[in-house]
């Protein structure tokens, strides 16, 4: 990763090749259907807070994975509900009502009418994309007027990244950029976005996740590992800050 000495964006350089990375996504496996429904709840209490003004015609979910927040867009009266999604596994995991939702691969705005859209999100999707400030421009070019982009993207300068360094689960080979607050406000005023609101995000997981999360060394993540396995302990839901940004 590479620090901008003028804004402080963190990128990768150099990158694997597009087509090498979208290979990836699409045979890559999916273990994480539960985290996924817990991620859905908080990222629906956040959103419910703010689109009040909102019209619920249609709403886009980019990286919809198996479809678990297209069930909170659902539920939240929105009519048509459209995700797209790169990969076989989440596809295959979703529900069958919510499956058929769920538009398989790369997400391309050509293939949405313009000013389609009410709301458009995506959750940790725009560290993956070799072009933000194209992708969001695109999401912009798709929305009403007085539509809503709803995006999480991780926190260069989260506590959590801060104390671990390298060592953070958010320095990944896929991730193509990490930003900080004041990048993502860049990135969504370099596209035409107005009216941006930034806040962290505290996500409830259970506590084997954290754990499988945290990078303690290898014996003592394979013990603390067994005891969560083998005990109620690890089902317990925690809510911490995971160093992430909406």
């Amino acid at each position: 990763m590479v620090r901008c000495l003028s804004c402080e964006l963190l990128y990768a350089n150099p990158v694997l090749n597009p087509s090498v990375l979208g290979a990836a996504y699409k045979e890559a496996a999916f273990d994480s259907q539960r985290e996924s429904q817990l991620a859905s709840i908080t990222y629906r209490a956040l959103l419910e807070t703010k689109i009040n003004h909102l019209d619920r015609g249609s709403a886009l979910d980019i990286g919809a994975g198996d479809g678990a927040f297209l069930e909170q867009l659902v539920n939240l009266g929105f009519h048509e509900v459209i995700g797209v999604e790169p990969s076989d596994a989440p596809i295959a995991a979703a529900s069958p009502s919510t499956r058929k939702l769920i538009r398989h691969g790369i997400f391309r705005a050509g293939e949405f009418q313009g000013e389609t859209f009410d709301l458009v999100t995506c959750f940790q999707i725009m560290e993956h994309v070799p072009d933000p400030l194209l992708m969001t421009r695109d999401i912009l070019s798709l929305l009403r007027s007085g539509g809503m982009f709803f995006a999480v993207v991780h926190n260069s300068r989260a506590l959590s990244a801060r104390l671990l360094g390298t060592k953070s689960p958010i320095f990944d080979v896929e991730h193509l950029q990490i930003f900080h607050r004041e990048t993502v406000v860049q990135l969504m005023h370099r596209a035409g976005f107005t009216d941006i609101a930034v806040c962290s995000i505290w996500n409830r997981y259970p506590a084997e996740y954290w754990i499988r999360l945290f990078p303690f060394p290898g014996a003592v993540k394979k013990a603390l590992m067994s005891l969560a396995g083998s005990s109620k302990l690890g089902q317990i839901q925690l809510s911490m800050p995971a160093g992430n940004l909406a």
